[in-house]
């Protein structure tokens, strides 16, 4: 029987994810065929994941700068000015979001872990100490014969990481939808603390420097992670298992200390954490950004697996592993270094003045290339898109009202997205650091840590809500940022900044382009009308199974500052005899509702508009109050609308409450208007005073007390809504 014939390498290059004509330009830029080393190390930093070759035209819209910000997109991590510490130095906090999407599919144990390990690094490459872990999941159906398996495997992934590391996980959100049913999502964000005078940036400085590796041994696992993350699911996609990187949370907890140690030795003169690509891209950023070049002998890498090719070597994305450049004459320290944390280390190059990146293995030159192509001059696509097609505003009056409304309720309360997460969040330390003041459990808008030592605390959230989106890309792009606003705005704190995580489907095709063009325009336009800039972020597309694109999925991650921990608010401590005001306006918007689709079986209609004025004034107001100790408990008004908040609210608090007879009818009871927030306090008067005053529309609808949500035709027994509301998730995962 005769072999089968060799590939040639743009055969090769086509299964790596490069387009014919991405080939050429290859050998344009070369002018010669690459090798398979280099292909593999174009092929990687081409990818979508590292290049954001379809997305980058479009993310110059977002308002990158304010007057907090330090750092913002193009480092590992954004980085904002929070004020002075306990020594009156200034202090950083310094955070990210990032997908681990398509590896916690086939793998979703080691995909989620890796994912929390990841974005640590990111953090803490940067000089900053992780305080905080949140996540943003996405799930497919319940009723899918694959959800019930990925949920168990990416929650105990995103705690057995976390916990063990020993960084709290405080908050995010939980979804289920049969659009995820091919492609779940996990997206990842760290939350960190530095002293904002001591920050690590990544650009390589001068040539002649030695370049050290640190951390774990590198071994085969996650080879081609990047080119995978940049390709759709088809049905074979669980052989793709090899290129799910393995974590361990032990390893990463020494190279924290290692690293924070090294930097505060004044060892460092540019450092960078292996990440997607691995070795490549750590390498490429970190002399593509000093414009300079690399010499690397990888006989010198510390290896796991005996044999390994350079391509082996160069593509690994195993975990826990940081690339350092030392200033002259400092290797020593680096090693006694690592050697007290048990780390394996090698200086394994160094920068030169040649613009090129040069790899030798074995005696020999296996990789020859200039590094711009690499860096900066990967292909840059303006991909043709359509306008989304939208849905038609729903008129109130056309949708129907449930028979028995004690029954819808119930129904909306534990239905997979509205039901209590506790089965989840149990699973997660969220106190471990003793700063966590406001997490998953204590019934707040936004977790809340404190900055130790100080009357500062840091509140953070995640938000989006891809029903929205798919229904008007633009104003669900809108609605994102705003909501992770209202959540910061409702516990007392000023909002600073956002990282974002865009999930979508596949950019070549032109109606997820336009889901894409027009969420970012939303959110760009939110940004800028809220003072609320991106300083970081994570582009991850491709994500669909055979031509099935997810629901458009732009997650924000959203960061405050509270001045003074001791004036936050929850909504869990409403008292009987509480007046619940509602802030905000009511036109009863229903499309795209939770009780459309939960009560009704319907997912149509335009989502509720954003109005950006309304939602400045409105939450300026709310947050006013809160820090001027006037009002403690608060929620905002998001999915479900009014009786969901006040659920919530009823059993956050474990007292009853009773809506006002004016305050009934579907649209004003499951309505999901924005810019709104309920406030339960003793005496009204005044704060309906400043209301008006200030222009904001406040009512009193309803009053705490008793022992039963009860409003106009309805009263449901505390107890009875407990039990639905946190019975659903227990009983799914049996």
């Amino acid at each position: 029987m005769s072999a089968a014939p060799a590939k040639t390498i743009a055969e090769t290059a086509a299964e790596y994810g490069l387009s014919a004509a991405e080939y050429d330009t290859i050998v344009l830029r070369l002018n010669r065929e690459p090798n398979p080393v280099e292909l593999g190390v174009f092929s990687v930093m081409w990818s979508e994941h590292c290049s954001y070759k379809s997305s980058k035209r479009h993310l110059g819209k977002f308002p990158t700068t304010g007057p907090r910000v330090i750092c913002g997109p193009g480092e590992n991590a954004g980085v904002v000015d929070i004020g002075p510490g306990a020594d009156g130095r200034k202090l950083a906090c310094i955070f990210k979001m990032e997908s681990h999407n398509h590896p916690s599919f086939i793998e979703p144990y080691q995909g989620a872990a890796t994912g929390v390990g990841g974005i640590m690094r990111d953090v803490f490459t940067m000089g900053a100490r992780p305080i905080a872990l949140l996540n943003a999941l996405r799930f497919g159906d319940p009723t899918h014969p694959k959800t019930r398996r990925l949920v168990a495997g990416v929650v105990a992934g995103i705690g057995g990481y976390g916990n063990c590391v020993g960084v709290p996980t405080v908050g995010g959100e939980t979804n289920f939808h049969s659009g995820y049913d091919g492609n779940i999502l996990v997206n990842a964000m760290c939350v960190g603390l530095a002293d904002a005078e001591k920050i690590f940036y990544s650009a390589a400085p001068a040539a002649g420097l030695p370049v050290v590796y640190f951390g774990s041994k590198t071994g085969r696992d996650g080879i081609h992670g990047a080119t995978m993350a940049s390709a759709e699911f088809d049905d074979a996609s669980d052989e793709k298992r090899p290129t799910v990187q393995v974590g361990d949370p032990f390893a990463e907890k020494l190279l924290i200390e290692a690293t924070l140690e090294l930097m505060a030795s004044g060892a460092v003169a540019a450092i960078q954490d292996m990440g997607a690509a691995g070795l490549t891209s750590s390498t490429v950023e970190m002399a593509g950004k000093g414009g300079v070049g690399v010499e690397l002998d990888l006989d010198r890498v510390p290896q796991r697996e005996t044999g390994m090719s350079a391509y082996e070597m160069m593509l690994s994305e195993s975990q826990e592993r940081m690339l350092a450049i030392l200033k002259p004459g400092r290797e020593a320290d680096g090693e006694a270094i690592f050697a007290k944390w048990g780390l394996d280390a090698a200086t394994i190059g160094v920068t030169t003045d040649t613009g090129r990146m040069v790899l030798r293995h074995r005696g020999e030159v296996v990789c020859d290339v200039p590094l711009a192509p690499l860096f900066d001059d990967a292909p840059l696509y303006d991909r043709p898109w359509t306008e989304p097609v939208l849905q038609p505003r729903l008129d109130p009056a056309d949708v129907a009202a449930p028979g028995d409304y004690a029954a819808a309720i119930l129904t909306l309360m534990s239905s997979p997205d509205m039901a209590s997460k506790r089965w989840l969040w149990e699973q997660y330390d969220r106190h471990v650091m003793a700063d966590t003041l406001e997490d998953s459990a204590t019934g707040a808008d936004a977790a809340i840590v404190r900055v130790h030592g100080t009357r500062k605390a840091l509140a953070m959230t995640s938000d989006v809500t891809p029903r929205y989106v798919l229904a008007d890309p633009y104003e669900g792009g809108k609605q994102a940022v705003a909501e992770a606003w209202r959540n910061l705005t409702a516990v007392g704190a000023d909002p600073i900044a956002i990282t974002d995580n865009l999930n979508f489907g596949n950019p070549e095709r032109p109606a997820i382009m336009g889901q894409i063009v027009r969420s970012i325009d939303g959110m760009a336009e939110a940004c800028r009308a809220l003072d609320f800039p991106v300083v970081s972020g994570n582009v991850s597309l491709y994500n669909e199974t055979n031509g099935q694109a997810i629901p458009p999925t732009p997650t924000v991650g959203a960061v405050g500052l509270i001045e003074d921990y001791g004036r936050r608010a929850d909504f869990a401590g409403m008292r009987a005899g509480d007046a619940l005001i509602l802030i905000g306006e009511t036109r009863g918007e229903l499309g795209a509702s939770m009780y459309l689709r939960q009560v009704l079986g319907r997912q149509d209609g335009a989502p509720p508009p954003v109005d950006l004025a309304a939602e400045r004034r409105n939450g300026d107001f709310v947050r006013n109050l809160i820090q001027s100790s006037q009002v403690s408990v608060v929620h905002d008004l998001s999915d479900g609308g009014l009786i969901a908040a006040a659920a919530e609210m009823a059993l956050a608090s474990s007292v009853g409450l009773t809506l006002e007879t004016g305050v009934s009818g579907v649209a004003v009871l499951f309505g999901e208007d924005q810019a709104r927030y309920l406030l339960a306090v003793a005496n009204p008067a005044p704060i309906l005073a400043a209301a008006s005053a200030a222009g904001v529309p406040a009512a009193v609808v309803g009053q705490a007390g008793g022992e039963a949500l009860a409003g106009p035709g309805f009263a449901i027994p505390l107890a009875t809504l407990r039990t639905a509301h946190e019975g659903w998730l227990p009983g799914y995962m049996g």
